[in-house]
């Protein structure tokens, strides 16, 4: 089993009480930077999941996405794990409402246009990506690497074309 912290123990005890993982409210005692920290870790590690919130739902937030969303903290199956609760098969979920969360991408997001671009037959550079997201090159390699295949599970292939240079895709 995983060495956890009291602080994480605590975390993940609470979110297997409640019937959607939700890892919110913090204990009272975990604030700013050391909330931060300990947070960190536990994404890190894949012990929590950060996802949209429902927020006309009531569910708390974690942090705002600065378009007036905001994404809250679910635990993993491996978080769960950790505490030493094991949740294998559909077998042990009797329900899908118990399931946690899928992320999708809101329409209308640069993480929605970005997804377009890439499923485009042609696919895309990080130059074009960089072009008409406005984004940095290393916010497009870490959207692709992580908000595309670590969160939502899709497949980016690259591969450098004569004149063009490395192209990605996103190939179902």
């Amino acid at each position: 089993m995983t060495k956890l912290s009291d602080t994480q123990t605590i975390i993940l005890s609470r979110a297997a009480q409640t019937e959607d993982r939700i890892a919110l409210p913090l204990p009272d005692n975990l604030r700013g930077g050391a909330a931060a920290k300990v947070v960190s870790a536990m994404l890190a590690k894949g012990f929590l999941e950060e996802v949209d919130a429902d927020m006309r739902n009531g569910e708390p937030v974690w942090r705002e996405t600065g378009d007036g969303h905001g994404v809250t903290l679910i635990a993993t199956d491996a978080g769960l794990a950790a505490i030493g609760i094991e949740t294998d098969s559909a077998e042990t979920t009797p329900a899908e409402d118990s399931a946690p969360k899928m992320r999708t991408p809101r329409e209308g997001t640069k993480q929605a246009k970005l997804i377009a671009m890439l499923r485009a037959e042609s696919g895309a550079t990080i130059e074009e990506i960089v072009a008409a997201l406005d984004w940095q090159a290393h916010t497009a390699r870490g959207a692709m690497s992580g908000a595309l295949k670590k969160k939502l599970g899709l497949t980016i292939t690259s591969e450098k074309i004569d004149g063009r240079g490395r192209v990605y895709a996103i190939r179902d």
